[in-house]
């Protein structure tokens, strides 16, 4: 028989209950602590509790519990009584549901969806992305009363009842409760007290993950992000030793790993690191996999994800959520995530028609790079990097030159200014956006192994490598368009190194590269070729989905398309204070770009490596140079097409380029001192400005007495000002950082 003391108690724990609604509203909260003068963490420290926990409470995300709910609210019972409502002596409303405005986060788009059109600025840039919220029921949380909610139209772009709750969660410790943060303000109770419970919650209960991107393609897994007060809860490291840190993964004997072994779960090859599998094997089309995301060993690479790994856990899941609706779910870094979306937009494999049994089997899906890799020994040896198995019989020391590897790279090209451009007082930056992927878009590659041939006839729609000679190609006479113009090729890069030197002789190139010789009007004859006549536009998907993730984030920033140049100006100016976490997914997408192409020639990373051995890239599919040479081969020569035409037009000539940066100088402080618009029209073919891929915003600007005394400083007349002209700051200038 329970005694007296233990009934009181019961009684006494169902009165904190019921007495749930006394509570003010969130905003009568905080505007409560406000009027008094006292900060979330004065609050946060007499609670004995944090200050994000004060901060959730005041907007609703999560409610106090026992004990700390009945001294909150004798708080704000006592600060109600100094501090009445302004409008009205009457005590503070109750608690109701509490709702955000604002558009749902733009859907998932499929492999062959066209193109959507540009979106328009949002109407309120602080807002945007934050989806509606609504209190409802849901089977996963256990407080009662807890405020939950979903996200409209579900996060990964369209009402799929599996994955209801959005792809992810940020899962933290309050209180001495778990509690998984979602997309849209969903909050979760978790009653995991291990990790391997916390998978089996996960895949259970949580009813997480995003629907796939592609029809042959799958579901993409759920993605749990561990806070370090849950690393804590499940008996993981807050941070990784140096020799964890080297290695990428803690231990094999540590206890939580033994504890996920003995309930039969399995890690990848790569081990318990920042961005851990966590799986059993797929039992036919069903897959038990979950994807761990640690913030504390790094996981979230401050070069593109900033502070995100900093944020409270509300912020930090609308971030990777608002990424994961417009993107995909992380499933690494940004560039692993890059190269993850080429294959979910296009699979290597889908189901076959019925055979004459009625049954599918796997078959080769079009369009894609399949399953297999290409065998390493079948590379064309000038498409490879130096240490590549297929380059393993060269001398030890041997250099190789241009007439024996293929070098596609992005300008890092500058020069003196004239005597003319010195009496100017500026020199202005301009900057192509997403510049990698509009090279991109459209552009055909190749899919399957490439084919030796020897004094080929060119063919501009035929991907491949040519060894052909182009120092014959003389910039001081070209065609633009099908007139012959006349420039002064003294101040112009050569389109055909990164460098912008003149080639000496034969050398590799891909294909764009040497459609752009025939295109300025010279004539080119390949000595020998490595074609692929297995081809496609297989990158046309990724640039889609990636521009429409760029541009609705953008305008949800309040930078909208087809503005007209000085309101795009204007709106560009401080665009990153109007919403600091919405800055961030801007920064990721542009580095998932970037990134995704780097790893198409992914190399050698420790693991034990020697020149001449294959290394573990090569065994992907997606490990394909030729295809990145390609893309930056079109990226390099359409910014040179429309320097060239705007020196045809204008007489002014770049001073340096740094990839997809160009300086001039100018007589303004503006890009429109020097671009040259007619009533609002830029020059056809030019640069024009403008927040879609390929268009250009202003970089920055600094004096040219600013230029010529850093390179006076450095002793350096062709330092690459375009590497400093952001902000003025010169750094380590040997290494170019």
């Amino acid at each position: 028989m329970p005694t007296e003391n233990e009934l009181f108690s019961a009684v006494d724990a169902l009165l904190e209950e019921v007495a749930q609604d006394d509570l003010p509203t969130p905003a009568e909260r905080k505007r409560l602590r406000e009027a008094a003068g006292l900060s979330q963490e004065q609050i946060a420290k007499a609670l004995r509790s944090r200050r994000e926990t004060i901060g959730n409470w005041e907007s609703g995300v999560t409610e106090p519990r026992p004990p700390k709910r009945a001294a909150y609210a004798r708080l704000l019972e006592g600060l109600a009584a100094r501090f009445p409502a302004p409008d009205s002596d009457a005590p503070p409303a109750l608690a109701v549901p509490e709702a955000f405005t604002g558009p749902a986060p733009a859907p998932a788009l499929a492999a062959d969806t066209p193109a959507a059109p540009a979106p328009a600025p949002a109407p309120a840039p602080a807002a945007a992305s934050r989806p509606a919220r609504t209190a409802r029921p849901t089977s996963t949380s256990r407080r009662p009363g807890a405020k939950q909610a979903a996200l409209a139209g579900n996060a990964a772009g369209g009402a799929d009842a599996r994955f209801e709750n959005g792809p992810l969660a940020v899962v933290d410790v309050e209180d001495g409760q778990v509690l998984a943060y979602c997309t849209g303000g969903l909050v979760l109770d978790v009653p995991a007290k291990s990790l391997p419970a916390l998978v089996d919650w996960t895949l259970r209960e949580a009813r997480l993950g995003q629907p796939k991107l592609s029809g042959p393609g799958k579901d993409a897994d759920p993605l749990l992000v561990l806070t370090q007060a849950t690393l804590k809860r499940y008996g993981l490291p807050t941070t990784l030793t140096e020799e964890e840190r080297l290695a990428g993964r803690i231990l094999e004997g540590h206890k939580v790993v033994k504890q996920l072994v003995r309930a039969e779960w399995k890690l990848t090859k790569r081990g318990f690191g920042p961005w851990a599998r966590i799986y059993r094997p797929a039992t036919g089309s069903e897959r038990a996999c979950v994807q761990l995301c640690i913030p504390s060993w790094n996981a979230l690479d401050t070069r593109h994800w900033g502070e995100a790994g900093q944020l409270p856990p509300a912020e930090l899941a609308r971030v990777l959520g608002v990424y994961a609706s417009r993107v995909m779910t992380p499933r690494g870094s940004t560039a692993v995530t890059g190269l993850e979306l080429m294959t979910a937009l296009h699979p290597p494999t889908r189901a076959s028609e019925p055979d004459a049994t009625g049954k599918r089997h796997s078959e080769h899906n079009p369009g894609s790079l399949g399953k297999d890799a290409i065998d390493p020994m079948n590379w064309p040896p000038c498409e490879v990097p130096d240490g590549h198995p297929v380059l393993k019989d060269l001398p030890r020391f041997h250099v190789r030159g241009p007439a024996e590897k293929l070098f596609e790279e992005a300008y890092d090209w500058a020069r003196p200014m004239t005597d003319a451009e010195c009496t100017l007082r500026h020199l202005v930056g301009i900057d192509v956006n997403m510049a990698f992927a509009a090279g991109a878009n459209g552009l055909t590659v190749g899919l399957g192994e490439a084919t030796h041939v020897r004094a080929p006839a060119f063919d501009p729609k035929l991907p491949g490598s040519w060894l052909v000679d182009l120092s014959h190609v003389d910039l001081s006479r070209v065609k633009v368009g099908k007139e012959w113009v006349e420039l002064d090729g003294s101040l112009l890069p050569s389109p055909f190194t990164p460098k912008g030197e003149r080639p000496e002789g034969p050398a590799w190139y891909a294909t764009p590269t040497v459609a752009y010789a025939a295109e300025l009007g010279y004539e080119v004859r390949p000595l020998e070729a490595y074609v692929r006549h297995e081809s496609g536009r297989y990158l046309d998907g990724w640039y889609q989905r990636l521009r429409d993730a760029y541009l609705a984030t953008m305008a949800d920033l309040g930078v909208g398309a087809d503005l007209a140049p000085d309101d795009f100006l204007a709106a560009m100016d401080g665009y990153k204070g109007r919403d600091p976490e919405l800055a961030i997914v801007v920064s990721a997408v542009k580095a998932t770009v970037k990134g995704g192409l780097g790893k198409l020639r992914e190399r050698p990373r420790g693991e034990g490596w020697k020149p001449g051995l294959p290394w573990r890239a090569l065994s992907r599919p997606t490990w394909r140079p030729d295809i990145r040479a390609a893309v930056i081969s079109r990226t390099r020569t359409n910014l040179h097409r429309k320097i060239v035409k705007h020196a045809a037009f204008t007489g002014q000539y770049p001073v340096a380029i740094l990839s997809d940066c160009v300086v001039y100088a100018a007589g303004g402080t503006s890009p429109l001192d020097f671009l040259p618009y007619r009533e609002g029209k830029p020059l056809p073919g030019g640069f024009k400005l403008g927040i879609n891929p390929g268009l250009v915003k202003h970089e920055g600007t600094q004096t040219v007495l600013w230029g010529e005394e850093v390179r006076e400083r450095f002793d350096a007349p062709e330092l690459n000002l375009a590497r400093y002209i952001k902000d003025g700051t010169v750094t380590n200038v040997d290494n170019g950082e």
